[in-house]
């Protein structure tokens, strides 16, 4: 066989790329969940691909590409047999091998999300090892590996079926056999929202996801050296963006008419399930056919998600079902309805009648039928064994700890330890390079004024006008602290994921200002101005005595700890 540089080159970065959707995976994951149980995610999505690698080298890639039959390849330990019925054109064995290897580890990935934050890590370890090593790559034969279904003419160009669905189907049976996160559900049934801690990280993840999305795409070309091959790689890249960016902007529509403003957590998911929709025949389709596959599952993401959370009461933290199950299903369906021909049959719309519609229902229908069945039963071979659900005090505790001995995954934000502060020994307090001269304290006179503190309540977004203000009439210190609260009106109700966030507390800001020189109702009356604007929430004003003030480095007290000095 004659090797192709470009080719090979190519499947590289594509495995590169792919590979680097660990990544973004394990930040969605982790920013939509809690912080307590960051550490076990991360490990989780770190773990899941490092398991799947040996194993899908021993066994999997065997059974997925061998010729053996129309259901199944064959037993090929360490991929030592003759692949060269299935490998591209001028591509090497070890670099297609390790191309198939970052999808399969991609399948495993999807399920850690749907059952984050109240699964065992050893359990998690098992059911990852075993969708690498049969469940992904069984039907992967049918589809990729000269299977029945390929052989009926079956089209998933990258993997809406083979990879995503697969993962979601996992995801969905994995989730509904746990039960929810404890406090999900209240005693009605109706759902409880439970943000995430970090959507910084979430929408990171999803920038990272959406980038190597070309390669998981656009690599599946699976060469360059020709022009059929270009013209493809050019196509399959403008789908794959305009299907993600359609569905992105349409769940922000729907959910800003849905919910009264646009949820930021759903769009980032749109983002994602328009990608995965368009997988399947981001080859096969014209950009109009991108666009409505996009516009569907941008609609579908939101019902499903709300589906699943409300009618089916599964709870799926980070939406995962809905996204790579539902939509990597209608991706494929949907291809059969607007497939050009160009490079597989014709879908309804372009006169292909429903013989290729059908192939794709019956395509999955049965990767549904094979992953439900084995899944269920290897969760069910866990939870009788070894066990699938984390205990429910390790639940509250969070995973991190219970599960890995971690204390926290954000240790430099971290001021408590076990309900108190942290030890800290002498010898590890901060040199002090020369100490100010102590003067001692002096006794209060009878008649000594009497300082005064007004705490200021506020919106955060009035923070930088208050400051303002207060400098400009001489204030030089002041204390701030976010705090969370609400006054009579309780709150306005908000919506997470389309689920009502049952807290009334509304995040404020609390400015302390020890007033000495400046007249308490010149303060009182700049802070008015600035912050009022007729609205509700505008905040609240506190006016509090002051018995003293201690400056601790020079030991003053009274109005001269309230004074500035020129520090030598």
């Amino acid at each position: 066989m004659t090797f192709s540089a470009v080719n090979t080159i190519w499947v590289l970065l594509g495995a590169a790329l792919v590979f680097f959707m660990q990544a973004g995976f394990a930040m969605c994951e982790a920013g939509f969940t809690r912080a307590k149980n960051t550490g076990n995610i991360l490990m989780k999505n770190l773990m899941d691909f490092c398991i799947g690698t040996p194993l899908y080298w021993l066994i999997g890639f065997g059974i997925m590409f061998g010729a053996g039959s129309a259901a199944f390849g064959w037993i090929d330990p360490f991929i030592m047999k003759d692949y060269s019925h299935v490998l591209p054109a001028g591509v090497p064995l070890w670099a297609y091998a390790i191309f198939q290897t970052v999808f399969c580890a991609t399948s495993a990935t999807i399920v850690s999300g749907s059952m984050a934050e109240r699964t065992k890590f050893s359990a998690y370890c098992v059911y990852s090892a075993a969708i690498s090593l049969f469940i992904y790559p069984v039907s992967g034969h049918w589809i990729w590996g000269g299977g029945w279904l390929s052989e009926m003419g079956f089209h998933d160009f990258a993997g809406s079926t083979a990879v995503h669905m697969v993962g979601g189907v996992c995801a969905l049976i994995g989730a509904k056999m746990l039960g929810p996160r404890i406090g999900k559900y209240d005693r009605d049934g109706k759902p409880r929202a439970i943000l995430g801690h970090n959507l910084s990280i979430a929408a990171l993840g999803v920038f990272i996801l959406w980038f190597c999305w070309f390669g998981f795409n656009g690599a599946s070309t699976v060469g360059m050296d020709s022009d059929e091959l270009i013209t493809s790689a050019g196509l399959v890249f403008f789908n794959t963006n305009l299907a993600a960016a359609v569905a992105t902007l349409t769940t922000m529509l729907f959910t800003w008419i849905r919910y009264g403003k646009p949820d930021v957590s759903m769009t980032f998911n749109a983002s994602l399930a328009g990608l995965v929709g368009i997988t399947a025949g981001c080859d096969a389709v014209n950009p109009f056919g991108a666009a409505i596959i996009g516009l569907c599952c941008g609609f579908a993401v939101v019902l499903a998600v709300e589906f699943f959370d409300k009618v089916a009461k599964i709870d799926d933290p980070v939406g995962a079902i809905s996204v790579h199950g539902v939509c990597g299903a209608l991706g494929t369906i949907l291809t059969g309805f607007f497939a050009t021909g160009v490079s597989t049959m014709k879908g309804v719309f372009y006169g292909g009648g429903f013989k290729f519609l059908g192939m794709q229902l019956l395509g999955v229908a049965s990767t549904i039928a094979w992953t439900a069945v084995v899944i269920t039963v290897v969760f069910s071979l866990i939870k009788a064994t070894i066990g699938l659900r984390a205990d429910a005090e390790d639940e509250i505790m969070g995973l991190d700890r219970s599960e890995h001995g971690l204390l926290t995954a954000y240790a430099g934000f971290n001021i408590l330890h076990d309900g108190g502060l942290e030890d800290v020994s002498v010898a590890e307090a901060p040199a002090v390079e020369a100490e100010a001269p102590v003067r001692p304290a002096k006794e209060k006179a009878p008649d000594a004024p009497v300082y005064t503190n007004v705490r200021v309540i506020c919106r955060p977004a009035s923070l930088e006008n208050l400051k303002n203000a207060m400098n400009r009439i001489g204030i030089t210190g002041m204390t701030v602290t976010n705090v969370m609260g609400y006054g009579m009106q309780k709150g306005k109700p908000e919506y997470y994921r389309g689920t009502p966030v049952n807290t009334t507390l509304l995040p404020k800001v609390q400015v302390d200002i020890v007033v000495s020189k400046v007249p308490v109702r010149q303060v009182i009356e700049t802070a008015k101005s600035v912050l009022h604007t007729g609205h509700i929430g505008d905040g609240k004003i506190f006016v509090t005595d002051v018995e003293n003030v201690v400056r601790v480095r020079t030991g003053e007290e009274g109005y001269d700890a309230l004074q500035s000095e020129q520090i030598k």
